[in-house]
């Protein structure tokens, strides 16, 4: 009997064979129109039913291939050239621009969004699943209710007042949803935002952030974040095209094969942590992934990384960053 040549490829398409048998001595060869009712009435043989079978794999395995091997994400891609030391990192507002409007409102956002590289906010979701820009466990420092957005439906966090605490005139602002946030980014062309998702995320809960992200068009405009490796996992098997990075307070001294395991461009770490392994800094820019650094707000650890190369600062004082900058790095 004979046997189809094995598949020696997993993702070359495998021509069937075509099977020819010499004429019976006993049977007279049947005639073209025999051959052609044959081919419609007998099913193949067994060797065609194998090649076939051999084809329908080498497709379905091409197919899973390229379902299963998305581009990949790098960090220049979205922050440009990782820095050298000494070289200005780029300016992050700090759930928005804190210094001059209330935090996580889109008066403070549209304020960062107009003038800064990036701005920074924070989500969580309502009881009835809705994503909202949210920082603190609890209400109570933002809006005087001591509940926690996971308690509260969204038409419970829309009645709040996030903005009476700062100042008399934003009293009356509100909380607002992760889709405003990106409706108002997608309206700004040069806008973009590290979004950072609060606590543990399952994917089913990801799932509803990434279809905004994919709804407004702001892919390569929004990166995610998080503390949570389990939240990085989920959006690593849900989004594994959409940049993200790890919060971090102490990078590795090798941060490489952690950032390659979850398929992170990039980490957030503290000052204390890049100036105590410096080397870590060094090897993950080798790798091309890039560092920020969260939350510095004084010239002294301003300079401090710059000094050492990080590539973007996450501030609450946005303007007198820039300023800063402009001052100890003229023409940034």
């Amino acid at each position: 009997m004979e046997r189809p040549e094995p598949v020696k490829h997993a993702f070359r398409t495998v021509e069937p064979e075509t099977v020819r048998r010499r004429p019976s001595a006993v049977a007279p060869a049947p005639s073209a129109r025999s051959r052609s009712l044959l081919s419609f009435t007998s099913p193949p043989g067994r060797t065609v039913r194998a090649s076939l079978a051999a084809v329908a794999v080498a497709v379905v395995a091409s197919a899973i291939f390229i379902a299963q091997t998305p581009p990949t994400v790098y960090a220049i891609d979205v922050f440009g050239a990782l820095r050298q030391p000494g070289e200005p990192a780029f300016t992050v507002g700090h759930r928005g621009d804190r210094a001059a409007a209330p935090e996580n409102t889109m008066p403070s956002l549209e304020l960062a969004m107009d003038e800064l590289a990036f701005v920074e906010t924070d989500v969580q979701l309502t009881r009835d699943g809705v994503p909202v820009l949210a920082h603190d466990v609890t209400l109570e420092r933002v809006a005087g209710d001591p509940r926690t957005i996971g308690e509260l439906d969204l038409d419970e966090v829309r009645r709040l007042d996030a903005g009476a605490w700062y100042a008399d005139e934003f009293a009356g602002t509100r909380i607002p949803t992760l889709e405003e946030f990106f409706t108002a980014l997608a309206e700004r062309d040069e806008a973009r935002a590290l979004v950072e998702l609060k606590a543990d995320w399952t994917k089913q809960e990801v799932r509803l952030v990434t279809d905004l992200v994919d709804r407004h068009g702001l892919r390569g405009r929004v990166v995610l974040q998080s503390f949570s490796l389990e939240t990085l996992e989920s959006l690593q098997a849900v989004a594994p095209t959409l940049p993200r990075i790890m919060l971090i307070r102490e990078l590795p001294a090798d941060p490489v094969p952690l950032a390659e395991r979850l398929g992170l461009i990039g980490f957030g770490t503290t000052v204390a942590s890049v100036t105590a392994q410096p080397g870590a800094l060094v090897l993950a820019h080798e790798a091309g992934i890039a560092v920020l650094c969260y939350t510095l707000n004084t010239h002294e650890h301003w300079e401090a990384v710059n000094a050492l190369g990080v590539d973007g600062i996450i501030t609450d004082e946005p303007s007198e960053l820039d300023a800063w900058l402009a001052a100890t790095a003229p023409g940034t």
